[in-house]
C-alpha cells in the first residue's frame, strides 16, 4: 500500500478519496487552483499545493503541474478522481514516465475506449450490439448531415471523447441538425479539446443501465453489479439507483459478461464502468445496447458501494498498488437498495440554469449507516462560474426500493440551503412522482412528467407566513430579554417586548410579499401568545426557539391545536430581506416587506437582458435591426462548460448587443438591447 498519494482533482470527489486513505492510514496532497484556496479538500488534505489561477485549463488540467507538485511532496501514486485528466491517456502516460503509479487504468486502455467512435469499433468486433448510427472518423458537417438523414429522426449528436451531457443533442427533424451539431462541436472543443461526434439513432423510451467492473493486474475482473442512471435532465444525471429496478438474475449476468469482456479486451485495470442503453420494460424486450465505458470511477459510485458493502476507492488504492482484487466474483453479492440524488447549484424552473453565489446557510441531514452525504462544500462556500455546480451527492440505503425512497424523501427535507438557488425541491418532487415511484422509468422520464414536476405557481398555506410572524417575533422577543439584562434596570417596562403602546391597541401588521403577493399578518399580543390574523384566518399562536444561528432557527410553534417544527432563514439577498421558511419538506421564500428598508429592484433593465451568470458570448444569433418574437434565440453564453441560449421575453426590435462574441461578460450584465414593438410579421 502507498504512504503517500496526491488527489488531481477537487471538490466532493477529492474528499471522499481522503475519507478512505485517511482510514487506511495513507497521507494525502490536495492540489488547488486560486479560487479553491480555502475549499474542504484543502483543508482536509495532509498537504496542498496550489496549481494556478481559477480557470480549470490553467490549474486542474495542467498535467505538469500536478506532476511537479507530486514531485515535490514525494507522493508516490496520483489519484485523478473523476472529470479533468481522469481518462486523459497522456496524462496516465506522463505519469508513468516520472515513475508515478497513476490510479487508473493503462493508458492503452484509455486510449482504447476513450474515442466513443473507436471504442464502438471495438465492441461491434467483439460482437457486443451496437446502437444504430455512424461512429466513424468523416466529419464534415454535410456528410454528418447526410448521415443522419440516413438513420432517420429523432437522432443523437454525441460528442466522441465526451461526458457529463457535454456535446450532446437531440435532433428532432433535419431542419435542425446543422445547427445543433455546430453547437456540439464548440461545446465538446471547448470540453475535451476534441470537437469529433458520432451520430445514433435516439431511443426516446429507453434505460440507462451501467455496470460497475473491477480488474486488476493478475488477470482477474469481476462487476460489481449494475446501476440504473436513467433519470436525466439535459443528457446529465440526476438520481441514480442500484440494483435496477425489475432487472432480472439472468438478465444481470448477461449484462454483466459483456462488460467484463468489455473490460477485458482492452487489457483493463482498476475500476470502471460500462454503459448500455436498455429497453425501457425489461419484462418485454432483453435488448440492450453498448454505449461507452467510463475508464474511472463515476459519480454515482456510492450507490454501488452501499449495495454491496465494499469501498470502491481501497479497491483502486489496493489493485494500484499490485495487490489482488479483494473479491471473487460468487462472493460479490446484493443486498438492499440504495438512491443518489445529486444536490446541484441550479434552476430546475429555468431549464435547470446552472447557479452561482455563497452558501450563506447549510444544514445537511445527518449521517448514518441509512444515509451518506459526500460533499466538499460547507457554509459560507461560493459556487463559481469555473467549476460543476455540484454541492453534494446525497445517498441513502434501506431494505428494499419502497423503504429507500421514504429514507430518500426524509433526507432531502432535512437539506436546507440559502443563498444559492437549488434542486432540492425538484428532486423531492422527482422522488414522489408516480412514475418514479413506481419504477416506470425511462430517460425521458422528466419531460413526460412535467405537469408533475413543475406545477403552475401557488401561494405558500397561511400556516408559512404564520410560522414566519412566530419566528420573527421570537427573535425580538430574545433580543429584547438579551438587551434588558445588560441595561442598568432589567425590569423597565421599555425594556419588555410586550407590544405595549401609550392609549394604542398592542397590535401591528408584519408585511410578507409572496411572488407578486402582499401577505398582511395582523398581530394581536395576548396575555398567552399572540393572536395572529391572515385574510379572514385567525388563530392564537405561541411558540419557542429550538435552536438558533446568526441566520436561522429551529422553532416549534403552535397554532391553535396544531404544532409545527420549522427552520426559518433569516438573510438579506440583492438588498431583499428574505426569510425562508422550511416546513414539510418544502423550502417556501418570502419577501419581509418593510416598508422603512429600501430596496433595489433587479431584472432587466430598460428593455435589455442580463446574463444570469458570469460567462462568455460565443455567438451572436440576430442582427441590430431585426424585429423579434418572444423566444427568439438572440446569442449563446457559454458558462460553466455549458451553451444556454438567451432569448427574447417578449416581442420587440434588436437595438444594439453589448458584447461581441468571444468578449467575457459578469453576472447581471446587460447583454442586449431590446426595444418594445409589435410582433415580428
Amino acid at each position: 500500500m502507498f504512504s503517500k498519494i496526491l488527489i488531481a482533482n477537487r471538490g466532493e470527489i477529492a474528499c471522499r478519496v481522503i475519507r478512505t486513505a485517511r482510514r487506511l492510514g495513507v497521507r494525502t496532497v490536495a492540489v488547488y487552483s486560486e479560487a479553491d484556496d480555502n475549499a474542504r479538500h484543502v483543508r482536509l488534505a495532509d498537504e496542498a499545493v496550489c496549481i494556478g489561477p481559477a480557470p480549470a485549463r490553467e490549474s486542474y488540467l495542467v498535467g505538469e503541474r500536478i506532476l511537479d507538485a507530486a514531485r515535490r511532496t514525494g507522493a508516490q501514486a496520483i489519484h485523478p478522481g473523476y472529470g479533468f485528466l481522469s481518462e486523459n491517456d497522456q496524462f496516465a502516460d506522463s505519469c508513468a514516465a516520472a515513475g508515478m503509479v497513476f490510479i487508473g487504468p493503462p493508458a492503452a486502455a484509455i486510449r482504447a475506449m476513450g474515442s466513443k467512435s473507436a471504442a464502438k469499433t471495438l465492441m461491434a468486433a467483439a460482437g457486443v450490439p451496437l446502437t444504430p448510427g455512424y461512429h466513424g472518423d468523416d466529419q464534415d458537417p454535410e456528410f454528418l448531415h447526410r448521415q443522419a438523414d440516413a438513420i432517420s429522426y429523432p437522432v443523437l449528436i454525441k460528442a466522441s471523447a465526451g461526458g457529463g451531457g457535454k456535446g450532446m443533442r437531440v435532433v428532432e427533424k433535419s431542419d435542425d441538425f446543422a445547427a445543433a451539431l455546430a453547437s456540439c462541436k464548440r461545446e465538446a472543443a471547448a470540453s475535451f479539446a476534441s470537437d469529433k461526434v458520432l451520430i445514433e439513432k435516439y431511443l426516446s423510451r429507453s434505460r440507462h443501465i451501467e455496470i460497475q467492473v473491477f480488474a486488476d493486474t493478475q488477470g482477474h475482473c469481476v462487476y460489481l453489479f449494475e446501476r440504473d442512471c436513467s433519470v436525466q435532465r439535459r443528457h446529465q444525471k440526476v438520481l441514480e439507483e442500484a440494483p435496477a429496478p425489475g432487472m432480472t438474475p439472468a438478465r444481470r449476468a448477461l449484462m454483466g459478461k459483456a462488460a467484463v469482456d468489455a473490460a477485458r479486451a482492452v487489457g483493463y485495470v482498476g475500476a470502471g464502468t460500462v454503459e448500455f442503453i436498455a429497453s425501457d420494460s425489461f419484462a418485454q424486450d432483453g435488448s440492450f445496447y453498448f454505449m461507452e465505458m467510463n475508464t474511472r470511477l463515476q459519480v454515482e459510485h456510492p450507490v454501488t458501494e452501499m449495495i454491496t458493502g465494499q469501498d470502491l476507492v481501497e479497491w483502486q488504492l489496493r489493485v494500484a498498488s499490485g495487490e489482488p482484487l479483494p473479491l471473487r466474483q460468487e462472493q460479490l453479492d446484493i443486498r438492499g437498495h440504495a438512491l443518489e440524488a445529486r444536490i446541484y447549484a441550479e434552476n430546475p424552473e429555468r431549464d435547470f440554469l446552472p447557479a452561482t453565489g455563497r452558501l450563506l446557510h447549510l444544514a445537511r441531514p445527518a449521517e448514518s449507516l441509512n444515509v451518506r452525504v459526500d460533499t466538499g462544500i460547507e457554509q459560507g462556500d461560493e459556487i463559481t462560474p469555473y467549476y460543476d455546480p455540484m454541492i453534494a451527492k446525497l445517498i441513502v440505503w434501506d431494505v428494499d426500493r419502497h423503504a429507500a425512497l421514504a429514507r430518500m424523501q426524509q433526507a432531502l427535507a432535512d437539506y436546507r440551503i440559502v443563498g444559492v438557488t437549488t434542486n432540492i425541491d425538484f428532486l423531492s418532487r422527482l422522488v414522489a412522482c408516480p412514475a418514479f415511484a413506481n419504477a416506470d422509468l425511462d430517460t425521458g422520464l422528466i419531460e413526460r412528467s412535467r405537469e408533475f414536476l413543475f406545477p403552475a405557481h401557488s401561494e405558500p398555506p397561511s400556516s408559512v407566513f404564520f410560522v414566519a410572524a412566530v419566528a420573527g417575533l421570537l427573535r425580538e422577543q430574545a433580543a429584547a430579554v438579551a438587551r434588558a439584562l445588560h441595561s442598568g434596570d432589567p425590569w423597565s417596562p421599555w425594556s419588555l417586548h410586550d407590544g405595549w403602546r401609550l392609549n394604542i391597541e398592542p397590535r401591528r401588521t408584519i408585511t410578507y410579499r409572496s411572488g407578486d403577493t402582499l401577505h398582511e399578518v395582523v398581530v394581536a399580543y395576548d396575555t398567552d401568545g399572540w393572536r395572529l390574523t391572515l385574510g379572514g384566518e385567525s388563530v392564537l399562536a405561541r411558540g419557542r426557539i429550538l435552536d438558533s444561528g446568526r441566520f436561522a432557527g429551529q422553532v416549534a410553534v403552535e397554532l391553535d391545536d396544531r404544532r409545527l417544527v420549522a427552520s426559518v432563514v433569516a438573510v438579506t439577498e440583492k438588498h431583499e430581506q428574505k426569510r425562508h421558511v422550511f416546513l414539510n419538506g418544502t423550502n417556501y421564500v418570502l419577501q419581509r416587506d418593510d416598508p422603512l428598508h429600501l430596496v433595489e429592484a433587479g431584472g432587466t433593465q430598460g428593455g435589455g437582458l442580463t446574463a444570469p451568470m458570469p460567462g462568455k458570448v460565443v455567438a451572436l444569433l440576430a442582427t441590430v435591426g431585426q424585429r423579434v418574437d418572444k423566444g427568439t434565440p438572440l446569442l449563446i453564453l457559454e458558462a460553466m462548460k455549458m451553451e444556454h441560449t438567451i432569448t427574447a421575453p417578449k416581442n420587440g426590435r434588436v437595438r444594439a448587443f453589448c458584447y461581441a462574441a468571444g468578449e467575457q461578460v459578469a453576472d447581471g450584465a446587460q447583454l442586449v438591447d431590446l426595444a418594445d414593438c409589435e410582433a415580428a410579421q
